[in-house]
């Protein structure tokens, strides 16, 4: 009597179960690596002082040169 190992396990609904399994191990590696990009991406801008705000807000013209030394003056008077 010949046992055909694949034709036990796979004619049923167990090849679903391991689909269901690849696809939760993919999309969790997907999520942790995009979760920690976006940290990393995160935690890089909470570093930025003042002043490196107050410059890029002048470089992107969103204040004109008068209001950023007024603002300048107050930060290093703090």
């Amino acid at each position: 009597m010949e046992i055909d190992m694949y034709n036990e396990y796979w004619n049923g609904w167990g090849w679903v179960l391991w689909i269901g399994f690849w696809f939760l191990l993919i999309s969790s590696f997907g999520h942790w690596g995009y979760s920690y990009r976006s940290n990393r991406r995160y935690f890089a801008q909470a570093n930025k002082t003042a002043l490196d705000i107050l410059n890029e807000r002048y470089a992107r013209g969103d204040i004109e040169q008068a209001e950023f030394s007024r603002i300048k003056k107050e930060i290093a008077s703090k």
